[in-house]
């Protein structure tokens, strides 16, 4: 072992260090998804490296717990240092958006909800209650259609319009809403602005936005109010999301691939 960690210390000092975190990258990426683990011969086919060189790598791996044996039968798999490292790299994009439908509720004084798109439908992540006597409040967890939700619009209005026009044919079949619907969603993926004037709930109207993580996916964040007053804040709702969706797209970052949803 200490003879593998010299050799390779040399390498970093004749500056190879680089080549040397390229092959050990290589090296665990060849055993993701692998639970049965891999024998050093066959991580060497995988990677294309001497098998001497993927025992000298593996076993600063090992010394590392980046790398464990898989059991008694042999082969390696990834250790428990990597799965630590996975999970605190990973941002909770729930935590995230939080301060921004905190501050959204306090400057307009309403209820706001963040959601994302799960298959067919938008499922409820968090919400911030409004202040008002009267107010919109649904739950966490709560799931709500597609096309006759604000939040739901927003999400449509980010798919690829093949994938969106299935998606509101398998919740509207036959009906002869479809073509305005579409044409509805259309004007959300143009405006990024999506409306519900009391489609889903009566006596409640919303306005909304959508946006996508690095990783690809679609959220939204919305203003349900009621429609008594709807048109008193509705410029003002939409002055707040646009400005909160482009300090949020600025925060997650066009190079960060690591959300998850809590």
């Amino acid at each position: 072992m200490e003879r593998a960690m010299t050799e390779e210390g040399a390498a970093i000092r004749e500056g190879g260090g680089i080549q040397v975190i390229a092959r050990a990258a290589a090296i665990l990426r060849s055993l993701k998804n692998v639970r049965s683990g891999l024998s050093l011969a066959q991580i060497a086919g995988r990677v294309g490296l001497p098998r001497s060189t993927v025992q000298r790598i593996v076993n600063a791996l090992l010394e590392e717990d980046l790398v464990i044996s898989a059991g008694p039968e042999g082969g390696y798999r990834l250790g428990p240092e990597i799965h630590a490292l996975s999970r605190s790299g990973k941002i909770d994009i729930v935590e995230q958006v939080r301060a921004h439908i905190v501050a959204l509720s306090q400057a307009t004084g309403e209820t706001v909800d963040f959601s994302v798109l799960r298959g067919s439908e938008v499922l409820f992540l968090d919400q911030v209650t409004g202040t008002h006597r009267l107010r919109a409040v649904s739950a966490v967890g709560d799931i709500f259609p597609l096309t006759n939700t604000a939040n739901g619009k927003c999400c449509l209005a980010l798919l690829e319009p093949e994938r969106a026009r299935a998606l509101v044919r398998k919740e509207l079949p036959g009906t002869k809403r479809l073509d305005a619907v579409l044409a509805e969603i259309a004007e959300v993926r143009r405006t990024g602005i999506g409306f519900n004037h009391e489609e889903h709930t009566v006596g409640i109207s919303a306005v909304g936005i959508g946006f996508r993580d690095a990783a690809g996916g679609i959220y939204s964040i919305s203003i349900p109010v009621p429609t008594s007053r709807f048109e008193l804040v509705r410029d003002d709702a939409i002055r707040h999301l646009q400005a909160h969706k482009s300090q949020i797209i600025e925060e997650l970052g066009a190079g960060n691939k690591n959300f998850r949803v809590a």
